[in-house]
């Protein structure tokens, strides 16, 4: 998975953190966790709080 792979990392996320607080979240830990996906493959540093504001809207939708 690469940062643009928005809705896979949302559901990656919620199936390793399903009891973490997805609406409260600080951007250093999402971040974390998405670099810690078994499946995640990019560089830490193309991240940016746009994208990570976006997979946060996205695994809020996927719980939902």
């Amino acid at each position: 998975m690469k940062w643009t792979d928005i809705l896979d990392i949302a559901i990656a996320l919620e199936e390793t953190h399903p009891d973490a607080d997805n609406v409260n979240l600080r951007y250093t830990d999402l971040h974390a966790w998405v670099c810690a996906l078994a499946d995640f493959d990019d560089d830490p540093q193309k991240s940016n709080e746009k994208i990570l504001e976006a997979i946060q809207m996205a695994w809020i939708d996927e719980r939902d």
